[in-house]
């Protein structure tokens, strides 16, 4: 039976957090600590403190490390990961949160993926969190991960570069790549970390309020700080889809009707929209009153974002009204990857039996190569089939007819 769980961000989320929150949840510390145990690292221990946040009972998860002035970079632990033998859910789940703070810190810095250097995500502590936390999931054998809106703090914070906006940017990077629902309030805190914000960005499959289900345990991750009139934790809530599940999320669908606009306008609204964080975007040749020639620009978006990408929809193509609807969505829980195609990374979606290579990294990797398109699609696929050991899902079976339709040679012309 699928189990899910939802990250409930109403302090934000770091990797402690995260991982506090399943131990609280009965992720047992030991089975935890054995797999991240098979990390080739030493100089950790991790331990889980009872405690109380505002009144709430919760676990703080230590990390204890030994002082080090060694900074890794990504493909350094992809390294580690990868020789650390981890149960394949595991392993994916942490290579694929890695690869989302590779790729967010390789726009900020303009390098790279594989050549940036992670430093306060690249420590031990950070590690041992991000692992943990995808050890902690596969113990508590759940197969699917939502989120809540991510709360974050404001001010400034202090990082190995000096001083940094907050929330960080490697936060709004991660956050933004996936059209996360995000909320700011007025509190000089980090509440929202970049280890907690790849988590949320690499391994959920969706934002909103709880997900329908039936619901057999909780717990409460605690942050280090108590803050005034709130708890400092994150929530997560593990349960079953319940048969209300069974009607799909919902999902807004957003439309206006176009015959003014231009085909380059077009292009940058469905790229605009996508940006916004809508699920999908198209546009549909139409034929208006008059008999003239017009577009349906048509956006689905999560209820959670549906305001937002209302407004780019109004703004890119100018039109003085939109029309929605509610609709239902079933989407297949995926996780994220990477892939390496003539020396380049290629990112993957991953979902049973599935693989869905990124095209915009195909295309770069082309161009870089010096390949044709379909061919870096190829070898991605087949690169991902192979190291991360995909079963394709059976097709149907063909069915001959011994006395074909005489009409059955001019379907096949």
């Amino acid at each position: 039976m699928t189990r899910i769980a939802w990250f409930h961000c109403f302090s934000g989320i770091a990797g402690d957090m995260a991982l506090g929150s399943l131990l609280d949840a009965g992720a047992d510390v030991d089975e935890v600590r054995s797999m991240v145990e098979r990390l080739p690292v030493r100089g950790w221990s991790l331990e889980a403190e009872p405690v109380l946040r505002c009144g709430i009972a919760a676990t703080k998860a230590h990390v204890h490390i030994e002082e080090s002035t060694v900074v890794r970079t990504a493909s350094h632990i992809a390294a580690l990961v990868e020789e650390a033998r981890l149960p394949e859910r595991v392993r994916r789940r942490a290579l694929a949160v890695f690869g989302a703070l590779a790729d967010a810190e390789g726009r900020l810095h303009r390098r790279p993926p594989e050549q940036v250097h992670f430093h306060e995500v690249g420590g031990l502590d950070a590690i041992v969190d991000v692992v943990g936390t995808c050890a902690a999931l596969e113990v508590l054998e759940i197969d699917a991960l939502y989120s809540s809106v991510v709360v974050t703090g404001t001010g400034m914070v202090r990082a190995a570069h000096g001083l940094l906006p907050n929330p960080a940017p490697a936060v709004v990077e991660l956050l933004a790549a996936v059209g996360a629902p995000t909320r700011g309030v007025d509190l000089g805190v980090e509440l929202t970390t970049p280890t907690g914000a790849a988590l949320v960005a690499a391994l959920t499959s969706g934002f909103g309020p709880l997900p329908p289900m039936t619901i057999d345990r909780s717990g409460f991750g605690a942050g280090s700080r108590d803050l005034d009139g709130q708890p400092n934790a994150t929530q997560v809530v593990i349960g079953t889809p319940s048969e209300a599940e069974l009607g799909g999320q919902p999902v807004v669908l957003l439309e206006v009707n176009v015959d003014d606009v231009t085909g380059e306008t077009l292009a940058h609204t469905l790229a605009t929209l996508l940006a916004a964080g809508a699920h999908d975007a198209w546009i549909t040749p139409i034929l208006m009153k008059k008999g003239r020639p017009a577009h349906t620009v048509s956006a689905l978006a999560d209820v959670a974002l549906s305001a937002q990408v209302a407004e780019v929809l109004s703004r890119e193509t100018g039109s003085l009204g939109i029309r929605g609807a509610t609709l239902q969505r079933w989407p297949a829980a995926r996780e994220a990857d990477t892939v390496e195609v003539a020396g380049y990374p290629v990112r993957v979606k991953v979902s049973p039996g599935r693989i869905k290579v990124e095209h915009d990294d195909a295309a770069r990797v082309a161009q870089r190569a010096g390949l044709p398109l379909r061919e870096v699609l190829s070898l991605a696929e087949e690169a991902g089939r192979r190291t991360l050991r995909i079963v394709p899902e059976p097709e149907a079976e063909a069915v001959t007819h011994e006395h074909p339709h005489p009409h059955d040679h001019d379907d096949l012309a």
